[in-house]
């Protein structure tokens, strides 16, 4: 079982990462055309709606995209308090508690309310308001379902390790070991979920 449980976490792993690699190439797009903006603006006084509404749709299509592979590699902000006294076994607990309580029901009212609120706009036809906007506004709503359904997907990847890490035989707590709680198992005599290096690992390890 537990063996299937990383297994499942490595698949998930995978697939929101190649969604955040790639949508991380948005970043340049976003630059050109605010570079673009900015200049046409500027120099040349030609304000373009649509290219201001351009921004904030691969902004927001940007971030709901990356969100996921962020929580993966514990590159998102953490604020701790009292897990940082915890040993590694209860920080990854803690962790799978906020998975399940925190994560979880969050991540579902999002996609559900999201799912709702992009059908309507492509229901309906919506658009900007603006006269010379962007058309087809449920492009950029869908964002909200997809990105939340991918935060479910690491959170579900993270649990499972973390389970693996908590309850798993010793065999498998050093691969599952790596992404919780910021810690690495030592190779070498880590019997146990709590015979850890606390060394920290970079956001992209």
């Amino acid at each position: 079982m537990y063996a299937r449980l990383l297994w499942l976490s490595d698949v998930l792993d995978a697939a929101v990462s190649l969604v955040g690699r790639l949508a991380a190439w948005l970043a340049l797009a976003l630059i050109a055309v605010i570079m673009l903006d900015v200049i046409t603006r500027r120099l040349f006084v030609l304000g373009s709606t649509r290219l201001q509404e351009l921004e904030w749709h691969l902004h927001g299509t940007l971030l709901l995209l990356v969100i996921g592979f962020a929580y993966l590699r514990n590159a998102h902000v953490r604020i701790e308090i009292f897990r940082e006294q915890m040993s590694p076994r209860g920080r990854a607990i803690v962790e799978m508690i906020g998975c399940l309580l925190l994560i979880a029901p969050f991540c579902w009212l999002m996609v559900n309310s999201g799912y709702t609120y992009a059908y309507r706009a492509f229901v309906v036809g919506e658009g900007s308001p603006a006269l010379t906007g962007l058309p087809h506004r449920f492009i950029i709503k869908g964002m909200i379902p997809l990105g939340f359904a991918l935060v479910a997907m690491a959170a579900l990847a993270v649990f499972a390790r973390c389970f693996v890490f908590a309850f798993g035989p010793a065999a498998l707590r050093q691969r599952a070991g790596a992404i919780v709680a910021d810690v690495t198992l030592v190779e070498s005599g880590a019997t146990g979920p709590d015979a850890v290096d606390e060394r920290r690992e970079g956001p992209g390890t």
